[in-house]
């Protein structure tokens, strides 16, 4: 099965979390990380809400927080900018990004849907999620 439905291709997608101080739970959503498996497309669209993180946090270390959210992005990228993931296909780079951790930066529970274009589908998740 190739997985297309009507011309679309299923999607899976998280949340990129930003959680300045673990041990209070309280978090703010910075990104999204979009994965297709059938058109080989991993993608990280990031923004930090620096006031609400802020408020959150006023001692947080938002370059870290933003350099944190830029390594994200350059591992859905691959190359150079993905470090140790460099050489991995689209879908462990992914599954590598939605792994639990107890970091600052942590992702969210991975949800599906179908979408004809995945970097569409990343924009419109940004904004709907994040923004």
């Amino acid at each position: 099965m190739s997985g297309l439905h009507n011309g679309r291709d299923v999607f899976e997608y998280a949340l990129v979390k930003v959680v300045p101080r673990v041990e209070r739970g309280e978090m703010i959503n910075a990104g999204v990380v979009v994965y297709c498996h059938a058109r080989r497309f991993v993608e990280a669209r990031t923004h930090l809400d620096e006031a609400r993180l802020l408020a959150l946090d006023p001692a947080v270390d938002v370059a870290g927080v933003r350099a944190a959210l830029g390594a994200v992005e350059g591992i859905c990228h691959g190359g150079e900018q993905a470090g140790q993931a460099a050489g991995d296909d689209p879908g462990r780079r992914f599954r590598w990004l939605i792994a639990p951790r107890s970091t600052i930066v942590q992702p969210g529970p991975v949800h599906t849907g179908l979408t004809a274009d995945p970097t569409v589908e990343a924009e419109r998740l940004l904004e709907l999620l994040v923004r």
